[in-house]
């Protein structure tokens, strides 16, 4: 099994990198600290499976690019808070299991085993909410994923990720160069396609389901 590894924290990647290679069935292809690292090394390295350290933050718009692209890599997020909606999160961001923050060693290379067979375990309580989320978004009063992705302007996109995070108005305008009167325009108009009250709903749309925010019409604006 061929592994890439990373997270921002180099001592914590060599420890892990030596962990892997001491065991016969296991190679540490790189070790990166960042995801433009990550995206580098993929379009070079037939990995297996790539291991991202998500306990010190990691952008999640990034992470589900990155899975689009590779889609028959595996991407494991190590060190997750075990929360129902965590998990979901990063499953929806495109991640293929998880590693609980209290794991051991024996236990990460045994679940990175499962996850490049096909496998996932995790425990009755996250596997029950996952299952009732799945239920909930598949219930005929409420509209499936796909049918509630909306169909977004390239610039709408743009304004809708930096809505997700957080940014006010003004904000949004001098980081797009737009004033606040147009970003407002985008905003009331992403709240229509998105059947949305409230940018606050939007926020929280976009950070539990990020790739819509990616899925912009680029030859429009």
């Amino acid at each position: 099994m061929d592994i890439i590894v990373l997270t921002p924290v180099r001592l914590f990647g060599e420890g892990l990198a030596q962990c892997f290679n001491a065991r016969p069935d296991m190679y540490t292809l790189a070790v990166v600290s960042d995801l433009a690292g990550l995206r580098s090394t993929l379009t070079t390295a037939q990995a297996n499976i790539v291991l991202i350290d998500v306990t010190q933050g990691v952008n999640l718009f990034d992470v589900r690019s990155i899975s689009v692209e590779w889609p028959n890599v595996p991407l494991v997020a190590l060190g997750l808070s075990e929360q129902r909606q965590e998990v979901i999160r990063c499953g929806r961001a495109g991640f293929a299991g998880y590693v609980a923050r209290n794991a051991s060693i024996h236990s990460l290379c045994t679940t990175l085993g499962e996850i490049v067979e096909g496998r996932l375990t995790c425990s009755p309580e996250i596997s029950g909410c996952l299952l009732r989320a799945l239920f909930r978004n598949e219930s005929p009063s409420q509209p499936s994923e796909s049918d509630s992705d909306p169909d977004l302007t390239r610039r709408e996109s743009e304004v809708l990720e930096l809505l997700g995070q957080g940014l006010s108005n003004k904000e949004i305008g001098e980081k797009l160069c737009l004033s606040v009167a147009t970003v407002k325009h985008h905003v009331h108009h992403i709240l229509e396609k998105l059947k949305l009250q409230r940018r606050a709903q939007a926020m929280r749309r976009v950070r539990d389901a990020p790739w819509i925010a990616r899925m912009g019409s680029l030859g429009r604006k």
